[in-house]
């Protein structure tokens, strides 16, 4: 079943199992507050057992782009276009948070974004990145960091 995430009253649903679920929550709230506020977009997430497609497509940019197999078990999971713009996200146990973001337009933005939750060791598979940090009411301390996508999918 669907859930729409509200970022005015953070909840851990769905995501009750992960050891820093507070966090990873209000990560997810963060995200769902952006896309409401630039596209009035509602971001709603899925069961990862009902969001196979999804978690496929993201993992599969992965290990063909860099070589990365995420070990953490997959959650949640949505996948939504605003604009111009394809998104998919997936939320991990761990408190890892991987996107997506795929913009149509030939010679558009094309990248995949990682964000940990506040609290959470870097993976191991990530441990090559350098993570920035940044500062939410939602979500505490939230590192991230990405690469550019070059193939097509």
């Amino acid at each position: 079943m669907s859930y729409a995430v509200d970022f005015d009253t953070v909840s851990t649903v769905g995501l009750e199992s992960s050891p820093v679920a507070e966090a990873l929550a209000g990560l997810r709230a963060n995200e769902a507050r952006y896309f409401k506020n630039k596209y009035g977009h509602v971001f709603t997430v899925e069961p990862a057992s009902e969001a196979g497609p999804i978690i496929d497509y993201v993992s599969r940019i992965l290990e063909r782009e860099r070589g990365i197999v995420i070990a953490a078990r997959p959650l949640e999971a949505t996948a939504f276009q605003v604009e111009n713009i394809k998104m998919a996200y997936v939320f991990y146990q761990d408190g890892l948070s991987i996107n997506v973001m795929y913009t149509v337009d030939e010679g558009g933005k094309r990248a995949v974004g990682f964000k940990l939750s506040d609290g959470m060791e870097v993976p191991g598979e990530l441990g090559s990145f350098k993570f920035a940090r940044q500062k939410s009411k939602l979500a505490g301390t939230i590192r991230g960091s990405y690469f550019v996508i070059k193939n097509e999918y």
